[in-house]
């Protein structure tokens, strides 16, 4: 049974080794971190924004030249308060692709 999985992975190296799904599997883990540890405190869209509440992503995503690597180096520094959050750096990298698809999905 072992061989024929095999077999059959083998057969599907485009699909088992997409790119494409790889970030598209972390972007909804990251969407998971995100409704876990980070809609607390982020405004969701639509909802009016008060002074205590973050922004929501939408809007976060929405600045120019905000990058992979913005959103990297954002995630690496300490801010008040999110540094009450520490999440683990595979977490991290999967709210990143999860922050880049919302930025693609963008009208």
């Amino acid at each position: 049974m072992a061989g024929a999985v095999t077999l059959a992975l083998a057969a599907l190296p485009g699909v088992v080794a997409s790119p494409a799904l790889a970030a598209n599997a972390a972007a909804k883990r990251g969407e998971r971190v995100i409704e876990e540890w980070c809609r607390d405190c982020h405004v969701r869209d639509g909802s009016p924004q008060t002074p205590d509440m973050a922004p929501p992503f939408a809007a976060i995503v929405a600045v120019p030249g905000r990058d992979r690597d913005w959103f990297e180096d954002f995630l690496e520094a300490d801010h008040f308060p999110m540094t009450t959050f520490r999440l683990f750096e595979h977490e991290k990298a999967d709210v990143v692709e999860w922050l880049l698809d919302l930025q693609r999905k963008r009208p």
